[in-house]
C-alpha cells in the first residue's frame, strides 16, 4: 500500500470492498509472527474479527470454520481468525477446540483500528473480509450475533471468486 493510499484509507476510517487489504504483522498461537504478506500471491483469505477466546458465540464461530476448514482450503483459501487475546489465551483456543487455523494475536487492537471494525454493543465487533489472492478486499461482513453465518457467507464469496478465475 503506498502512502497516498494508507492515508486515503486512514482518511475513511474502515477498509471496504476494492481496497487494497491493510498489511500485518501479528504473533501466532505458536507465537511466530503472521503477515498478510505471506499469502499474497498464493491463496485466498477469510480474515475474521471476532471479540473473545472462550466466549460462547465467538467458541461456535471458531468451531464454525474448523468444521468447514477443509473446504475453504479446497476453495482456495486459508482462515485467519483475530483478536485482542494473548499468544497464550489463543493456544489454549486453540487447542481445547482442535482449531486447525491461524489465530493471531492483535493485543491493544492496532488491527482492529487499522481495519475499521466497529465495536458492537460494547464489544469488539465481529467482522470477516474475503481477501483474494491479490490483497483486494473482495467482501466484508458484519454479524455479532450470527457467528455460523460468518462461514456460510465466507464459503459463498469464495465460491464467487473460484468461479471468476475459471471464467
Amino acid at each position: 500500500m503506498s502512502k497516498h493510499d494508507e492515508q486515503v484509507h486512514l482518511a475513511r476510517g474502515k477498509v471496504q470492498v476494492g481496497d487494497v487489504a491493510p498489511d500485518f504483522t501479528l504473533p501466532s498461537q505458536s507465537g511466530t509472527p503472521v503477515s498478510l504478506g505471506h499469502f499474497l500471491g498464493k491463496t485466498a483469505l477469510v480474515l475474521y474479527f471476532y471479540p473473545r477466546d472462550n466466549t460462547s458465540v465467538c467458541t461456535a464461530e471458531a468451531c464454525a470454520f474448523r468444521d468447514s476448514y477443509q473446504v475453504i482450503k479446497d476453495s482456495g483459501a486459508e482462515v485467519i481468525g483475530i483478536s485482542s487475546d494473548s499468544v497464550e489465551s489463543h493456544q489454549q483456543f486453540a487447542a481445547k477446540y482442535q482449531l486447525p487455523f491461524i489465530l493471531l494475536s492483535d493485543e491493544g487492537g492496532i488491527m482492529r483500528k487499522r481495519y475499521g471494525v466497529p465495536t458492537a454493543f460494547g464489544l469488539p465487533g465481529r467482522v470477516t473480509y474475503i481477501i483474494d489472492r491479490q490483497g483486494i478486499v473482495r467482501h466484508i461482513f458484519f454479524s455479532q450475533f450470527t457467528s455460523e453465518k460468518h462461514v456460510d457467507v465466507a464459503l459463498e464469496k469464495l465460491q464467487e471468486i473460484g468461479e471468476e478465475h475459471v471464467l
